[in-house]
């Protein structure tokens, strides 16, 4: 076993491996840029190095050359790439074994036989993998590729070769609607991967997205079973499990043995996942499954394969790259119970899912989870990286148990500082079609108008934060009582975008009557407890004017200043500004333009994700302010709009 490791990354999948290196007694180095300067993982580290010059991958955690650099310096036998950034990147495991290193991870030639969709597949057809029929060829030309999707038969789904997370993809369902969607899929993947090559294929109605955890040892692999990951938004994957629901025990042998020839057909060593489109219209069938990629490194949701099989796939990671040999066989393995895993990000829900920034106030996870973060309170969300703050994973002996699991876990998270889609979660663990199995990759998209309605605020929620604003929740004997009379109090609160005045008539330190708009509410303390008529005081939490309550998945309120409401209210709707910090991609409007609510003005990359700005009403654009390529900063005008 290696006595030290340097982990090429950041944030949670950096701390996972950390926590199993100690467990193994192997030291670990830790490479930081500047916004990570104070991160968990740098603390978690034996080691840990500042890298770059700036907090842009690119300027980072993408710096190969630095990173193998670190290794040697600290003396580390071995790199572990985690997921993301070099992780699946054949240059960079070619030069890491130059060096003398050691890659935790597989070979330079199984990920580049597994990079570009349209080879892999071939290969994949030559292991006798099924594949989904389709275009993988070299011919781009426009009309060529018009014929083989008229072949395939229509709807068809048009994918960048080099693609991932939804980029250069675009469904078709009519032949006179592909010559338009063909042009924006390479025009989005030239912009996202430099090559605008795509695939075509026969787009799968009711898809079910089920991947094959494999491990190998450079000869001979293993399946972990299966993972479903069909509840996605946008291709991005929400919540998984494992096993999938409705499997059979005909299908997963199938799929295993399916997962494992493509894992042999490439030497491949180390963790890996085999993904398939699964056709869920008549339930699951061994003939109805086909293979889609392999992601030839660690995958996110690994937890759930972790907790039904009773492993540790950064344990079997180390290993095997320490030179030892699979550390089971396939007759060894089995599956016990259920598994959730869903991914928490800080995300405007009702924005959009606009990713979000935020100092994290308050953080606490329920003792019933496993919870796997990158982040502590006080730390920030940075605009530089993915917003996940942790994964929530359940286990249970059914999934019916497991299931419940999560959605106690949901609600007793607990996150103050930055906007979550906490609430989502708990809306999607909830779904009746999802507690009954009924799963596909289009079920978000179907409710989503239910998915992220707004939790209901009630008059006992707005009690709490009052209380907490007027900081009466500690009450002391004496509280509630001015000279000659009792105290009377009232504040100003904001909910999105309501604001309301809670007042307040203190009657000692165990009793205080309040009112709020026509809502009267009584709150007793009785043994050291808050009721609010008849309801528990929730927990609470306040940074600054900021005040969190912690039920209905986190209600955020903000304290006002009535003095300075006049100059906060309402919003400039000739001003058209950044949503958070990030990079502005484009820029559509001149000066002089006519434009109507709702034209696209921008767009701004932040958060791995392009942003569109729209305008705000219909007008005429005074000026621009910002031009492509510009860093700009949350809340900087990018475009103006003449007066009314």
């Amino acid at each position: 076993m290696f006595d030290k490791i340097l982990i090429a990354n950041r944030g949670e999948i950096a701390c996972r491996v950390m926590e199993t290196a100690r467990s193994l007694g192997v030291k670990t180095v830790a490479v930081y840029s500047d916004a990570d300067r104070a991160a968990k993982h740098v603390a978690m580290a034996d080691e840990a190095c500042h890298i770059g010059h700036g907090p842009a991958p690119a300027d980072s955690y993408l710096l190969g050359d630095e990173i193998i650099t670190i290794a040697k310096s600290t003396g580390a036998k071995a790199i572990h790439p985690g997921y993301g950034f070099l992780s699946e990147n054949p240059d960079f495991v070619d030069a890491v074994e130059a060096a003398g290193l050691v890659f935790i991870g597989p070979s330079a030639d199984a990920i580049r036989k597994m990079g570009l969709k349209d080879a892999a597949k071939v290969l994949m057809e030559q292991a006798g993998v099924p594949v989904v029929p389709g275009y993988h060829g070299t011919n781009q030309e426009a009309d060529f590729l018009k014929g083989e999707a008229d072949k395939i038969g229509y709807p068809v789904l048009i994918k960048a070769v080099a693609g991932g997370g939804g980029k250069g993809m675009r469904l078709v369902e009519a032949g006179d609607e592909f010559a338009d969607a063909l042009a924006s899929a390479q025009g989005e993947a030239t912009t996202s991967f430099g090559n605008p090559d795509v695939l075509i294929e026969k787009y799968i109605q009711q898809p079910r997205h089920i991947e094959i955890q494999v491990f190998g040892d450079g000869s001979q692999a293993v399946h972990l079973f299966e993972r479903d990951c069909s509840l996605q938004r946008r291709h991005q994957k929400v919540i998984e499990e494992a096993p999938a629901p409705g499997m059979t025990a005909e299908m997963r042998a199938a799929m295993g043995e399916a997962g494992v020839r493509a894992a042999e057909a490439i030497g491949y060593k180390g963790a890996g996942t085999v993904e398939f489109i699964v056709d869920g219209r008549n339930g699951l069938r061994a003939d109805g499954f086909w293979f889609m990629e392999m992601n030839t490194r660690l995958q996110v949701e690994h937890p759930v394969s972790e907790l039904i099989t009773g492993t540790d796939l950064v344990e079997w990671q180390l290993r095997v790259a320490a030179g030892e040999s699979l550390p089971a066989q396939q007759d060894d393995l089995s599956i016990t119970g259920h598994a959730f895993e869903a991914r928490l990000y800080a995300e405007d829900v009702p924005k959009g899912f606009l990713p979000a920034t935020g100092t994290l106030t308050h953080l606490q996870f329920p003792a019933s989870c496993r919870a796997d973060s990158g982040v502590r309170a006080g730390d920030t969300i940075s605009p530089w990286y993915d917003p996940m703050i942790s994964k929530v994973i359940v286990h249970g002996p059914t999934r019916e148990i497991a299931l419940s699991r999560l959605s106690q876990a949901l609600a007793e998270t607990e996150v103050g500082g930055t906007v979550t889609n906490l609430a989502f979660l708990g809306a999607l663990a909830a779904h009746e079609g999802f507690a009954a199995g009924e799963v596909d990759t289009g079920l978000i998209a179907r409710d989503l108008d239910t998915l992220v309605e707004a939790p209901k605020v009630l008059p006992h929620h707005r009690v709490a934060a009052a209380m907490q604003a007027l900081d009466l929740i500690e009450a002391n004997w004496d509280t509630g009582f001015t000279l000659w009379a009792d105290l009377h109090r009232s504040v100003h609160l904001v909910h999105q975008d309501e604001e309301f005045e809670a007042m307040v008539e203190v009657d000692g330190p165990t009793r205080q009557l309040w009112t709020i708009g026509e809502d009267q509410i009584v709150a007793c303390r009785n043994g050291g407890a808050w009721d609010l008529g008849g309801f528990s005081l929730p927990a609470v939490s306040r940074s600054g004017a900021d005040i969190t309550v912690y039920d209905g998945y986190g209600l955020g309120f903000v304290l006002i200043d009535p003095l300075d409401r006049d100059a906060t209210a309402g919003g400039d709707l000739n001003l058209i500004e950044a949503p958070m910090p990030g990079l502005v991609k484009a820029v559509f409007a001149k000066a002089g333009d006519a434009v109507k609510e709702g034209d696209r003005l921008a767009i701004l990359e932040a958060m791995k994700m392009e942003h569109s700005l729209l305008a705000a009403r219909n007008g005429v654009v005074a000026e621009v302010l910002a031009a492509a390529g510009d860093q700009v900063e949350a809340g900087a005008a990018l475009v103006r709009l003449e007066e009314d």
